[in-house]
């Protein structure tokens, strides 16, 4: 059986959280094919879930803009951030980046504590999105440092979390313990004619076992201890948002699919703002055709920070995956590193997968090297391509 040279290759990466943004992985990994396989003809498709880098990825995709805003960031202090206002004709709609306010970049190693870390400044970027008048506002969800069921977020728009005896409640998820009552009356009049979409994981859920706080909260630098007690905290968040009457979806607020997304951050908005959870990518892939580049390709390569038992479970490599398995194309897949449960990308399309790294290093000079490690695990994925094509054709 001969085996044809791919000649017309699929690009399609997440970024690599603090490291690389997915066009800066895209781009190092069509340098990388070229230096092997240069006749090739190479299609970029650089792709976000909603994390970090997803609001400047879809301005740059609709011709829009971005507009600094300065807002509360996770650890209470004042960060730069952003606000996206996408181009082209229809409702004028905004992009909220809560990794661009909240996210675990931005909370320094010495304060990686969920317990304490708020939201806030994601509600001060929707008021910013309502200051340059949109009518729709999408949240994207992903990257997130905090785990305060999007409490803050509310907190900054108006609404009053009050304890048993009346008083508010202080920022971040242990503060949930005490949290008996949400007052709405003190929204932000404009978010009533506003519709609010948040691309989200479906497959994350507030509480449980297969929670928010167990699932992600240790990567956030929560302890055991605290794991438990954020758990039990966004339970008790979950009855106060639906004793206010939620007028979002899901109707279950624990378990219904997103809820847990960011941290709660979904729950919070769909119980508090009437907010509508959507997958992540019914939406993040809207600006691009990938069903058609995944079939006109004759190979897909993807990658993302991390490969391991989290993958499957909604991240963009197995969405990737998924789409070529359908049309029966070949993918590989590159990552940063490479954890417990990678086999299990098997089952969802990705052929073979392998880490960047080819020595020892620290994390800090993986990071430094980020672009030129990327490049060249590329080239020498492709070389073993070729390798196997020349083996099929002797």
């Amino acid at each position: 059986m001969t085996i044809p040279v791919p000649q017309r290759i699929l690009i399609a990466p997440s970024g690599f959280k603090e490291s690389l943004s997915a066009d800066e992985v895209a781009q190092a990994i069509g340098a990388g094919v070229r230096r092997a396989l240069p006749g090739a003809r190479i299609d970029l498709a650089p792709l976000v879930d909603g994390g970090e880098g997803s609001a400047a990825a879809l301005v740059a995709a609709t011709g829009g803009r971005l507009v600094p805003v300065a807002a509360t960031g996770p650890i209470g202090d004042p960060v730069p951030s952003h606000v996206g206002l996408l181009g082209g004709d229809g409702r004028r709609t905004a992009v909220v980046e809560m990794a661009a306010v909240a996210g675990l970049s931005l909370v320094p190693y010495g304060h990686r504590d969920p317990a304490v870390t708020t939201t806030y400044g994601v509600g001060e970027l929707i008021l910013a999105a309502l200051d340059e008048g949109a009518e729709r506002i999408l949240v994207g969800c992903g990257d997130s440092g905090t785990c305060d069921g999007g409490a803050g977020a509310l907190q900054a728009l108006g609404a009053r979390i009050l304890d048993a005896a009346g008083l508010e409640v202080g920022r971040g998820g242990a503060a949930l313990e005490r949290a008996a009552v949400l007052d709405l009356d003190g929204l932000d009049p404009r978010l009533a004619g506003i519709e609010i979409l948040v691309a989200c994981n479906p497959h994350n859920v507030l509480t449980g076992a297969e929670g928010v706080a167990r699932v992600f909260g240790p990567q956030k630098g929560a302890t055991p201890a605290q794991v438990e007690r954020l758990d039990r905290a966004l339970g008790i968040w979950a009855g106060v948002l639906e004793r206010a009457g939620h007028r979002g979806r899901p109707e279950d607020l624990r378990t219904g699919a997103g809820t847990g997304a960011s941290g709660g951050l979904g729950a919070g908005l769909a119980g508090g703002l009437g907010a509508t959870l959507l997958p992540r990518f019914e939406v993040m892939f809207d600006h691009v055709d990938l069903d058609e580049l995944i079939a006109e390709a004759d190979l897909v390569i993807t990658a993302e920070g991390a490969i391991d038992f989290q993958t499957p479970r909604g991240k963009i490599p197995a969405e990737v995956a998924r789409r070529a398995k359908l049309r029966g194309k070949p993918v590989l897949a590159l990552a940063g590193s490479v954890g417990k449960g990678a086999d299990e990308v098997h089952e969802v399309g990705i052929g073979s997968y392998t880490s960047i790294l080819n020595v020892p290093m620290p994390l800090s000079a993986a990071v430094a090297q980020g672009y030129e490690l990327v490049e060249g695990a590329a080239e020498q994925l492709i070389r073993t391509v070729l390798i196997g094509c020349a083996i099929a054709a002797a």
